[in-house]
């Protein structure tokens, strides 16, 4: 239970909200030095409301909060600026993040650093709307949040402790990590040594690492999601039918 009275000035971004009642608002939010945190806003679907329209995603916030217990109520919310407002496929891989966020980070839970990678993902998506170059950063980010989270990949030596070679192919297994596959065994999911390499160099010049990458990423993520299917995905999908 938390009994924290009161925490000022603290940077944090919005994730979700949903409506409470028929004036305020539930804000989950992802701040610097506590981690995910549940807020009520109280009036702020209000017309009035002076933070009506600060609560927003993908926006730098400076927040204050007070009270005690699993949600604390909202006291203070100012825009830091600098940030233009997300559109097109950038759009979509911000609220990516944002879903990843809250099904995998548990509450009051703090992680400095990833709240810095979050920052710099956004600030990138920010300056480039079509989302073209964003799939090595969002390796990188997906990379991170696992290492946050206890769930480090193993990259750079196999289940048995040998050195992974450029040229052979492995399968990645939970708890295991990397094992190389011998002529002829088959496996539904097999990436190079080469792609292992890369990605723990965070290099993605190579094409097909790139894709073996997000093969290996999406698994992985599907797995610590309990293969839950993210919404952000299902919609990107029936788009890309569309």
């Amino acid at each position: 239970m938390n009994l924290r009275s009161k925490v000022d000035s603290q940077p944090a971004y919005v994730l979700h909200s949903y409506p409470f009642r028929e004036t305020s608002l539930i804000v989950e939010v992802f701040s610097r030095d506590f981690g995910r945190m549940a807020l009520l806003a109280r009036g702020a679907r209000r017309p009035r409301s002076a933070i009506r329209g600060l609560l927003m995603a993908f926006q730098p916030l400076e927040i204050a909060w007070a009270g005690k217990g699993e949600v604390l109520t909202l006291m203070k919310a100012e825009w830091q600026g600098g940030l233009p407002l997300l559109a097109g496929e950038a759009l979509f891989c911000g609220y990516y993040l944002n879903e990843l966020l809250m099904h995998l980070l548990p509450r009051e839970d703090a992680h400095e650093q990833l709240f810095a990678s979050y920052a710099k993902m956004l600030a990138l998506l920010a300056a480039d709307p079509s989302g073209k170059v964003r799939e090595a950063d969002l390796r990188c980010f997906e990379k991170a949040l696992l290492q946050e989270l206890g769930y480090g990949l193993t990259l750079s030596h196999d289940s048995d402790a040998n050195l992974i070679e450029p040229d052979t192919f492995y399968t990645y297994r939970m708890e295991q990590g990397p094992v190389r596959l011998d002529h002829g065994e088959g496996a539904t999911q097999v990436v190079r040594g080469k792609t292992l390499l890369d990605l723990d160099a965070e290099d993605f010049s190579d094409p097909r690492t790139r894709h073996e990458a997000k093969a290996l990423m999406r698994m992985l993520m599907a797995y610590y999601l309990a293969d839950k299917e993210l919404e952000t995905r299902k919609i990107f999908k029936e788009l890309q039918e569309l």
